[in-house]
Parts: C-alpha cells; sequence; structure tokens
C-alpha cells in the first residue's frame, strides 16, 4: 500500500484495509502511461524498467474523498474519488504523446508470493469491461467482480503473454494477446488505448457476487460522468459524518489531528453487499441483507476495545448493522461461532479471543439493540464454548489456557474471562440469570493465572505448576501476545478494583503503574514488540499494541486519579501527532484513533459492556456531539492547555461529579459535561468515593 517514504507510484488500486498488522487486498490495479508499452511493474531503484512513475509529495494533494497526483515520468495528472462501491479516476495526458493504460489483475498487497488464484476478463464492448479476481491470500477463498467502464471508446487492447508457445486447440484460432474480448488466467495484465486528446475518466465498480451486481452498482452510484460531482458527494458525506463533533479549538494543529482520527475511525468496517442487498456469505452462497447494511473486515482484536463503543455513541445504527452482519456470519458459519476477524466472506482466525460478544454485549448494555436479543446471546454463548478453538476446551475444564498445550495462554486467559463477563452483562440485561451466573464465574478465571509471589500473571503448565522460565518484560515464549507481563497484568477491565486488591492494594498498585510508566525497556526486549516503532513505547507501557490501552485510566480506582490525567495528556501529546508518522503503530482499523478520540473528549470505555466511561484529562477548550437522536452533548475545559492538564472540578449538568466515572445515558440523553482545569493536581479530588 501507500508509504510516505515511497517515491514511486506503481499505480491505483480498489480494495484496501487501514492500518492493519496485516495485507491483503489491492485488487484491480490501474496505471496511465504514456510511450513505449510496458507490462512488468519494475522496480523502485529501477522505474524505468516498467509502467511506474516517480513522484513528489510536492504535486500531491489528498483530502477526504479525494487524491490527486502528478505522474512525474509521464507528466500525467492522476485524480480519484469514490463512492461506497465505484472508483472513479480522471487522468489528463500530454499532448501528442502515445499513451496507454495498464489494468494488472497479479497485482496485490501482501506479504507473501503471489496468490492469485484465476482471473477472468471480458471485454463486452468498447467502453465497458466485466471479470474477476480469485486470490489465496490472507483470506483463503476471496472472491471480487468489476465492472471498468469508460467515457471514451477503446481504441486496441491486449494483454501480456508470459509463454513462448502458441494456443493450441480451439483457442489456437485466436490471438488472445491482442483485441480477444475473453481472457483467463491466474497470471493477466492488461492494456487498454484510448483517445486521450481530453482527460480519460474510468469508473471501476466492484462487487462481492456478480459482475452484474458489479454493473448495477455502477448504474445506481455513479450513472454519469460528472467527476467534479462525485468529488463534491464524497466531501459532502465526509463532512456530515465528521461533523457529528464540533471541535471549537484554536489551534489548527489539533483540528488536524482530531478530524483525521475521525476520518481514521470511520474508514472501516467496510459494506459488504450490492446496492440491492446481495452478498457473498461465509458458506460460499448468496445471501440477502434483510433490514440491515452487511459489513465485513472486523478486526475485533482492535476494535472491540475503544472503536464499537464510539460508534455506539456516534454512529449507533451503523453499529447495529455491523452487529447483525456478525450474526450473518454466525448463522452461516459451519463452526457455529461469531466472528473472530472476519474478512470478504472467509473467517481469517486472526488474534484471540470471542471479541464479537464484546461488541454484541456493549450494544446490548446500552440501548443501542435494534436486533434479536436472545438469539444474539445463544451466539454468544454458542462461541464461548466452541471447545477446538484457540485453547477454549482447557480453558472451561480448568479454568485457565496451559501454556504447555497452547501458546499465548496468559493473553488468551484474560481475554475469555473478560469476553465471558461482556456475555453475563448482555445476559443480565435481557433477564437471562442461569447465563449471567455462569459467565461471571468464568469472568474470574484471570485469577488462576495471577501469580502472588511475583505480582504477575503468569504462564501456567497442566500440571497446575507456573512455567519456571518466566521473564516478565519478554513476550514471546511468556504466554503472552503483542504485550508482556507488565501490560498484560492489567488486563482485567471488567473488574480492575478486585484486581487491585489482589496485587495489593490501591497504594501498592498506583506505584506498580508509575513504574511502567517510567522504567527503562531494553532494546532486546523492545525487539519483540509486534507491529510497533521505538515511539510507541513510554518506559514499558506499550501504546502502539492494544491491551495497555485502559491502562491509564487504572489510576481511576486508586487513590491517585490525578496520575490518569497526567499519564492521558502524556500520551496524547507524545503519541498522536501532525505528520507522515504522526501514530505510534499501526492505526489497526481506526482503534488507535478512537482512543485518540474519547481521551480527547476526557473520557474513555475502559471495559466494553458497562455504561461507565471513566473520566481523564480533555485535551480541547469545548467539543460538540451532535447525536444521532437529534441531541446534542457539549464537554468544556475552562483554562485547558498543555500545562493545565489536571482536572480541578469536573460537573455534569451543573452538579460535581464526585467519583470519576459518567454513564452512557449521560452522553446520549443530551447535557455537558464541565471540567475546571490547572496545572496543579486536585489530590482531594473524587475521594468522596
Amino acid at each position: 500500500g501507500y508509504q510516505y517514504d515511497d517515491n514511486t507510484i506503481v499505480g491505483f488500486s480498489h480494495t484496501h484495509f487501514s492500518g492493519t498488522g496485516h495485507s491483503d487486498l489491492g485488487d484491480f490495479l490501474i496505471m496511465p502511461t504514456t510511450g513505449d508499452l510496458k507490462l512488468n511493474p519494475g522496480t523502485e531503484s529501477d522505474p524505468e524498467s516498467g509502467y511506474r512513475s516517480r513522484f513528489s509529495h510536492d504535486r500531491e494533494t489528498a483530502e477526504a474523498g479525494y487524491y490527486s497526483v502528478m505522474l512525474d515520468d509521464y507528466n500525467i495528472k492522476a485524480e480519484m474519488t469514490a463512492s461506497t462501491r465505484v472508483g472513479m479516476h480522471r487522468y489528463t495526458f500530454p499532448e501528442g504523446k502515445e499513451s496507454h493504460l495498464v489494468f494488472d489483475l497479479m497485482h496485490g498487497i501482501y506479504n507473501y508470493e503471489d496468490k492469485n488464484v484465476w482471473t477472468f476478463v471480458r471485454v463486452k464492448n468498447d467502453t465497458l469491461v466485466t471479470g474477476y479476481r480469485q486470490t489465496n491470500g490472507w483470506a483463503r477463498t476471496r472472491k471480487v467482480y468489476f465492472a471498468m467502464s469508460f467515457n471514451k471508446p477503446i481504441k486496441e487492447y491486449g494483454r501480456e503473454r508470459y509463454d513462448k508457445q502458441p494456443y493450441r486447440g480451439f483457442w489456437g484460432k485466436f490471438d488472445q494477446a491482442h483485441n480477444f474480448p475473453e481472457i483467463a488466467g491466474e497470471q493477466i495484465r492488461m492494456w487498454f488505448d484510448f483517445d486521450t486528446s481530453e482527460p480519460l475518466e474510468v469508473k471501476l465498480a466492484i462487487s462481492p457476487v456478480s459482475t452484474e451486481g458489479a454493473i448495477q452498482n455502477m448504474k445506481e452510484e455513479i450513472p454519469g460522468w460528472n467527476f467534479d460531482e462525485v468529488r463534491q458527494r464524497a466531501r459532502e458525506t465526509w463532512n456530515k459524518e465528521l461533523s457529528k463533533v464540533d471541535i471549537s479549538e484554536e489551534d489548527q494543529e489539533e483540528k488536524v489531528n482530531f478530524y483525521t482520527a475521525m476520518y481514521h475511525a470511520f474508514l472501516g468496517p467496510t459494506e459488504y453487499m450490492d446496492t440491492d442487498g446481495q452478498y457473498m456469505g461465509i458458506d460460499r452462497n448468496r445471501h440477502q441483507a434483510d433490514g440491515f447494511t452487511n459489513y465485513t473486515s472486523f478486526s475485533l482484536w482492535d476494535t472491540y476495545r475503544a472503536l464499537h463503543p464510539l460508534f455506539n455513541v456516534l454512529q449507533p445504527e451503523r453499529n447495529q448493522d455491523m452487529v447483525q452482519a456478525m450474526m450473518a456470519h454466525y448463522d452461516h458459519s459451519v463452526h457455529s461461532m461469531l466472528p473472530v476477524w472476519s474478512h470478504y466472506g472467509n473467517e481469517n482466525w486472526c488474534m484471540i479471543g470471542y471479541h464479537s460478544a464484546s461488541v454484541i454485549a456493549d450494544a446490548i448494555v446500552k440501548g443501542n439493540a435494534d436486533f434479536d436479543h436472545e438469539h444474539a446471546l445463544d451466539a454468544m454463548v454458542n462461541t464461548a464454548k466452541t471447545g477446538y478453538y484457540d485453547g477454549l476446551q482447557y480453558y472451561m475444564d480448568m479454568g485457565y489456557v496451559p501454556e504447555d498445550k497452547n501458546g499465548a495462554s496468559v493473553s488468551k486467559t484474560l481475554e475469555y474471562a473478560y469476553d465471558d463477563w461482556a456475555i453475563a452483562q448482555a445476559a443480565k440485561k435481557i433477564g437471562n440469570d442461569e447465563v449471567y451466573e455462569e459467565f461471571m464465574k468464568r469472568s474470574e478465571n484471570y485469577k488462576n493465572v495471577y501469580d502472588p509471589k511475583s505480582g504477575f500473571m503468569r504462564p501456567k503448565l497442566s500440571d497446575g505448576t507456573f512455567k519456571k522460565e518466566f521473564d516478565e518484560l519478554n513476550t514471546h515464549g511468556q504466554g503472552y501476545i503483542e504485550g508482556n507481563s507488565w501490560n498484560y497484568s492489567l488486563y482485567v477491565p471488567h473488574a480492575p478494583a478486585e484486581m487491585i486488591e489482589m496485587m495489593g492494594g490501591k497504594d501498592q498498585f498506583s506505584q506498580h503503574l508509575d513504574s511502567l510508566f517510567t522504567m527503562e525497556l531494553p532494546d532486546k526486549y523492545f525487539e519483540n514488540t509486534e507491529d510497533i516503532s521505538r515511539e510507541g513505547i513510554i518506559g514499558n507501557y506499550v501504546h502502539g499494541n492494544e491491551p495497555s490501552h485502559h491502562v491509564a485510566y487504572l489510576y481511576d480506582w486508586t487513590n491517585e486519579p490525578w496520575k490518569a490525567q497526567d499519564k492521558i495528556r502524556m500520551i496524547l501529546k507524545m503519541k498522536y501527532m501532525n505528520g507522515a508518522d504522526g501514530l505510534s503503530g499501526n492505526d489497526d482499523f481506526g482503534q488507535m484513533s478512537a482512543w485518540y478520540i474519547f481521551s480527547t473528549l476526557g473520557f474513555y470505555p475502559v471495559a466494553p459492556g458497562s455504561v461507565d466511561y471513566a473520566i481523564g484529562s480533555p485535551a480541547i477548550k469545548e467539543a460538540t456531539l451532535n447525536l444521532d437522536n437529534g441531541k446534542t452533548f457539549t464537554v468544556t475545559a475552562k483554562n485547558q492547555s498543555d500545562k493545565n492538564v489536571y482536572v480541578k472540578k469536573v460537573e455534569l449538568n451543573g452538579k460535581e461529579l464526585t467519583e470519576p466515572f459518567i454513564q452512557h445515558d449521560d452522553i446520549m440523553n443530551g447535557g455537558e459535561l464541565k471540567f475546571w482545569m490547572s496545572s496543579k493536581p486536585n489530590k482531594q479530588l473524587f475521594m468522596k468515593q
């Protein structure tokens, strides 16, 4: 995909992830060129060997719904915009140059070798091309259909030929490399020539179901050829979403940070159905979305923490649709499981936990659940009892995942325990006491991997003993994934008070948190922290990965909640900046940005599935949430500045808070959360609790 340090562009493709720790997609790459026809992409070190082009950021524009760049090697201005299912291109070629449009169906964004299974192209007429691409990448069986239309007739077209032998049999009667209307194979790169005296415009629509679906998507979303009108509609669509929070921040850079975070947060998940509601299910059959919008690309290990809770505030209807998409996945699954990491009608089984349960429970508990509660609860329970899934049978039988039987055992035990608690909260909300009691008991399994002698969560073996070789600073081989014991031992978001008591009480726990933020993590340990840069770490606190995202707010359960305010503002200032390196890790489909949005507003959902938000330190002077129910919730922070990070006093609708929490209904009912900020901590604040 796009890397800011790159100095060449290989082309423009139509399917992408947003900041995930794994790669895939990059389908249907288009690249305009001039001069001699080249059908090899070439290399960054030798761009002339292929069709790629150098470019400069000085001649590049990027905004919500529009991108433009000058392809320096060809002097071609490339512009693109989009609707939900259609990408629209406009290419302005230099006069008097022989020009081409390369269409690469081999290109993809994946870490390994090319994973094309099959591609098919049909030139239906002189302005319409259709086909599909099937890949075996991160998603094991992924098929995407396309329809590509041009604003002027094709003069000539052809494909790259990979074999030197003539085609035999029936197909040998035709020259399939030139002007042949149907082309199929594993490796296809094509070219199209046009009269480019006027700008060439291209529309490429995608469908999960059929080429007919792609054509219909194009007809409904972009029926004409007014590029600027499509660009304006995209701009208006984004402005509508971004205006759900109005901030009055005077600092322009902070405005860029805030609305960039909102843009990132709203990029995914991705709509996965045609305009008529048809989509391809995990069973590889066509299905009809009845009364909801179907979605794909659920990076749930990341996004259950803050992104879906943010949707429950700012995009509640969209989040309900996502829950129904998860339920459709469950209904079509031979595993009878909710999605773990669903992607284009596939289950990728990426990361750990069954965090669909958290997303569904959070929606139910917060009253944003216009779907079948009982069926949803059944799905959560059945998922949590799928014994063959990732050590879950051991967890159910023994109360923990044994490290000698299943790796990353401590992380799994802790995340399963949290998900169990979330299921219990949903059961309680809908009045199922039996499920509530069962899963509340399971939610206490975090205690089974706590070692009181070391003070850390620690991998336990199947014989009931703790693993002897233990390094609380290391990640690999220690029972963890994307975090070491210092960070993961704090992952009991559903029972922070009980965890603090278990770890020695409020004062000792507060000192432990202090050490996390101030200690030095040697480079040999840093090498084992996945997907983040050195800049993602403060002391041994790892913000660039998600298991620690609630940690700074744990001070709210100690006698020193003011320390949460200090640490949150430090993280905001150090880890979120305006620039190409402005994030301290992958955005992980919006989770990093959702943390920023909540924390900038002054509160955070430590345990999704609860109606509570923990109070932090607002980093803006005023923000208004324009809620879908027509109400507004305003956050004001008097005397807020980079120095005044401590909360002197906070009121909700004119009533002073005596504990560092507000509830979901406080936001959704509208009102005002008002902070008074200071450069010195108010150590008596919230001490009435």
